[in-house]
């Protein structure tokens, strides 16, 4: 269990170049060499020595392959950035790959499907990325309320056809030039490929559960699509930078903070969305 995760270096490998003890790491949830052609590309998930980063819900994490996983902050930064830091880690780097994949564009229209953690954040990155109008999907008064601090410019409480219809009325019936799946099922991305603009982008990163694809609909909308685990490796060093100007704080995501012996209640107020999401400090 736990695969987001920052902190500070205790002891290192030997061989490692890098990384040394007493430096504030942050890591993606998949370990990487970051030399292999795919991680040149951009695409460390699919590192052709890959590993999943389990374990982090504890005291200490060992991390492999450190030196190409892990980047350490200029200093170890104060209390209060450590939540939008750890976000970097996986929702708020998979917010700005969903944006990315989906091609977003200063003065763009974008609408976000989903509005846990990572939709939200994919709020936050369409706008940092200069985004002019921001459709955020969402039927919960605290994270659209979280959603236009980040900058939706509107709220969409349908869902399925209902819901590509009004965003087909709020684009003048065009629909939207990017669009953000964030959610992973099937009715997610059709309603992501039917609110996109032909020609338009749809990045999508909910980790898919029943999806299936009518190939003939899809041929005939003229869409793009991209998408799969998020590089968030590829984007640490940016985001890192964002964070520590001051750009960004996608920390506030975090909205329940607790001691790691209280994870099983974390777990329990994000399933009854009483926390969009838990932060656990060991």
């Amino acid at each position: 269990m736990g695969h987001e995760y920052c902190g500070i270096v205790e002891e290192v490998g030997r061989g490692l170049t890098s990384i040394k003890p007493g430096q504030f790491v942050i890591g993606s949830f998949f370990a990487s060499d970051n030399t292999c052609p795919h991680c040149h590309a951009g695409y460390q998930t699919s590192c052709q020595h890959k590993q999943y980063v389990v374990g982090a819900q504890a005291p200490r994490l060992r991390v492999p392959l450190a030196d190409g996983t892990l980047v350490a902050t200029p200093d170890v930064p104060s209390g209060d950035l450590i939540p939008s830091l750890l976000a970097l880690s996986d929702v708020m780097g998979t917010g700005w790959f969903a944006a990315d994949a989906a091609n977003v564009k200063p003065g763009a229209t974008v609408a976000v499907v989903g509005d846990g953690a990572v939709g939200l954040l994919g709020v936050l990155s369409a706008k940092q990325m200069g985004a002019e109008r921001i459709i955020a999907m969402s039927r919960h008064e605290s994270r659209q309320t979280l959603a236009r601090e980040f900058g939706a410019t509107d709220i969409v409480t349908e869902r399925g056809d209902e819901g590509v219809e009004r965003i087909r009325q709020l684009t003048k019936g065009v629909g939207a030039d990017a669009v953000l799946e964030c959610v992973g099922t099937h009715e997610s991305m059709v309603q992501a490929i039917r609110s996109t603009r032909p020609g338009g982008s749809i990045g999508y990163v909910g980790v898919p559960h029943g999806v299936d694809l009518d190939g003939a609909e899809l041929f005939y909308t003229h869409v793009h699509l991209h998408g799969g685990p998020a590089p968030v490796r590829r984007f640490l060093p940016e985001l890192i930078e964002l964070v520590l100007n001051g750009k960004i704080d996608p920390g506030k995501v975090f909205d329940l903070m607790l001691p790691l012996d209280q994870v099983a209640e974390g777990y329990r107020a994000m399933d009854e969305r009483r926390a969009i999401k838990t932060l656990l400090r060991p």
